[in-house]
């Protein structure tokens, strides 16, 4: 039986559940327990992001984008004060795209892995 990947994978959310479905429906059971193993380790949840884009409102400018592998972007934010906290505010409603954005990079960066290890 093939594992569900609700249970496997802690706080996912709908656009991202209906992309690992399609991305791993050619997996074995073996395989979709390693890609879950590996991708577990590399995503983000919209909570994390949330919260790096409210620290990055009162604290530092840029957090949310460092967190999500965009290091240029986040100098930007870091050395503008969030663009003038307008970038940051974008940020703070936008979250959640961000978040996927950086999942499905997670995951695809996992199954290349995963194949490339057979």
């Amino acid at each position: 039986m093939r594992p569900n990947l609700m249970n496997m994978i802690a706080s996912i959310e709908g656009e991202e559940l209906v992309y690992l479905q399609a991305l791993t429906k050619e997996l074995t059971e073996d395989q979709l327990v390693n890609f879950i193993a590996v991708y577990n380790g590399k995503r983000r949840t919209t909570d994390q992001i949330l919260l790096g884009c409210v620290l990055g409102f009162v604290c530092v400018g840029g957090i949310q984008r460092f967190m999500v592998g965009q290091n240029g972007m986040g100098l930007l934010y870091l050395f503008t004060g969030g663009l003038c906290l307008i970038g940051t505010i974008v940020d703070i409603v936008n979250h959640k795209k961000l978040t996927f954005e950086y999942n499905r990079k997670m995951a695809n960066e996992s199954m290349a892995m995963l194949y490339s290890y057979q």
